[in-house]
Order: C-alpha cells, then sequence, then structure tokens
C-alpha cells in the first residue's frame, strides 16, 4: 500500500523550500530543464498547501493554472500571476515528457519566470506562516 500525502499544510513547507533551493542550484550548474522543473514543483507544494489550509481536499493535479483557479477563490489578487503559472506549468512537462517538436527551456525563461512569482510565492509563504522569510 503507498503512503498517503499529509493534508496538514505546514508538512509541505520545508518540500517547498527544498525545492526553491534546488532551482538556485541548477541555474548555478547551468541546468534550466531542471530548474524549470523544480520552480514548478515547488509551486505546486506550496498553492497545495496554501489550498489544504482553505479545506481543499488534495487532489494530484500538477497543472499550476488549475490550482491556481482554486486559490484565486480564496484571494483574488492572486490572477495576475496565471501568465506565469502557465509557462511555469509547460517547464514540468518539458522536463517530464518527450514533445514533439523539442521546447527548449532557457535560463533566461527559468529566472524571468521566477522573479514574476517571487511576489505570489512570498504571499503564499505569509498566509501559510504568517511570517515573511528573513
Amino acid at each position: 500500500m503507498a503512503p498517503e500525502d499529509s493534508t496538514v499544510p505546514s508538512d509541505w513547507l520545508p518540500i517547498v523550500e527544498k525545492d526553491l533551493d534546488r532551482v538556485a542550484r541548477m541555474l548555478e550548474d547551468h541546468d534550466p530543464e531542471a530548474a524549470g522543473f523544480y520552480l514548478q514543483q515547488a509551486l505546486e507544494k506550496l498553492l497545495k498547501a496554501f489550498l489544504l489550509s482553505k479545506g481543499w481536499e488534495l487532489d494530484r493535479v500538477h497543472d499550476l493554472e488549475s490550482l491556481l483557479n482554486d486559490a484565486i477563490e480564496h484571494d483574488p489578487s492572486l490572477e495576475k500571476f496565471r501568465t506565469p503559472c502557465q509557462t511555469i506549468t509547460a517547464f514540468y512537462f518539458v522536463e517530464r515528457y518527450p514533445l514533439l517538436p523539442p521546447v527548449d527551456i532557457t535560463e533566461a525563461d527559468v529566472r524571468g519566470t521566477l522573479e514574476q512569482t517571487r511576489e505570489l510565492i512570498e504571499k503564499l509563504r505569509l498566509a501559510l506562516t504568517g511570517e515573511a522569510p528573513a
């Protein structure tokens, strides 16, 4: 029997931070595909933690836009992150599935979307912990 995922929002936060650290390391190693993948993973887990804190039933969805749609029901100001969430979801699929034609992800792509979602990351951290990171 497979273990169940935690539905406790705070359980997800250490993994979010680990994935964000991986983004930075992968960018330093000039591996934008892996950096993009871990950025998607971090945001997926962060959005899921936020939604779990609102009583959402855990779903194994990987599409950030779908998760964002659910999050917007609790905080309409998150709408402005739709485009970067769409782009970052594509990073996940590029890394996980063979695509025809192949799609290249650049360091600039990952750095740009990371910058576009920095406010989202901070906003959700604050909502979950009550404090901004140091």
